[in-house]
Formats: C-alpha cells, structure tokens, sequence
C-alpha cells in the first residue's frame, strides 16, 4: 500500500531553470517522495492579485465591477475581475491599487484581504490573493498597451448565477464571487 502524502518526505534532488520569461520562468526539477524519483516540470510565477470591486456593500444586492477583455488562450473576450501580476518589491495592496486603477479607472477607499489560492498546483506555484475593493470613485483608466477594457456593474445574484451555471471560463472569478456571496449569506 502507497504511503499517505503527508507521511513522505519529499527531497528537491535538483532544479534548472529551461524557460526565462517576462511573466514567468519555467523550471525542470528532479524529487524524491519516498521510493519515487521522477520529474516535475514547474512554472514559476511571482504571484498574483485579484480585486474584487463592490460599489456599495450595504445594499441588498451590491454591484461588483467586472471587466472584459480579449484572452488569448480562450480566443475571445471574456468577463472577469480584475487582475495582475505583482511586480518585484511591490506589496499585494500596492499591486491591487495599481491594477484597479490602472486596468478599471477606478480607486477604492477600504481594501481588505479575502483569502488566498493557488492557480493549479500540479505544475504552477502562482499563489493569487484575493482584495475586497469598496468606496469606489471614478477616475480615468491607464491599461497596458496591450489591454482594451470594458468595465460593467453587476448585481451580486446575477454573477452568482453566471458563475453556477457555467457562463464564466476565468477560475479566480467564480472563486472570488462564490466567497463573496457565501460571507454575505447568499
């Protein structure tokens, strides 16, 4: 019989970096877990933050700011909350600060930490951090050259209801609104 995950040791024998990108690196390391030896191929990010906008949360139904841009890898354009990575010396609030601003337009008073995930465990060490964004005011939108965003108000029910019936494809989105809702009660 195997033995249980949290009985074996595992002993990074060896780990060289294959890929050097701008976003991410790629790495091919060597383990030992017990009487396996074998390799694993990880992407390396920096990590990551996603906010979550809500407009006024004392309504009933608050509205969440999404917005909607073209992914490539989906090969269209899809909705989901806003997100980017955090730069080098950067804080997670600076870089949800940042990414609000800059991808939105918009700025928020209270911020606070929701809760914290990672992206897809088996090949990527990209940890996401989850804001809560509220007291939003209006300014102007300064997205990378590469970005051309469309932002929208959203009842909560309604993104509740997207994401349970499959409309979104962006898993920080479902995760963050499901979290949400479900503090509030829904």
């Amino acid at each position: 019989m195997p033995k249980r995950a949290a009985q074996s040791k595992v002993k990074l024998l060896s780990s060289k970096k294959v890929y050097d990108g701008p976003v991410f690196s790629v790495f091919t390391d060597y383990v030992q877990e017990g009487e396996y030896r074998g390799r694993r191929d990880v992407i390396r990010h920096p990590g990551s933050i996603v906010v979550l906008p809500v407009a006024d949360e004392t309504a009933r139904d608050p509205l969440i700011l999404l917005e909607r841009q073209y992914r490539h890898v989906v090969g269209g354009r899809i909705w989901e909350l806003c997100a980017g990575r955090i730069d080098p010396g950067e804080t997670r609030l600076a870089a949800a600060k940042r990414e609000l601003l800059e991808e939105t337009g918009y700025a928020a008073r209270r911020w606070r930490p929701a809760f914290r995930f990672y992206a897809s465990p088996g090949f990527l060490d990209e940890q996401m951090h989850v804001y809560i964004a509220s007291g939003l005011s209006k300014g102007k939108a300064q997205p990378e050259e590469d970005e051309q965003i469309a932002t929208r108000l959203f009842p909560l029910s309604r993104l509740v209801r997207m994401a349970t019936s499959g409309r979104f494809l962006d898993a920080k989105t479902i995760a963050a609104v499901l979290w949400y809702a479900r503090r509030r009660g829904r």
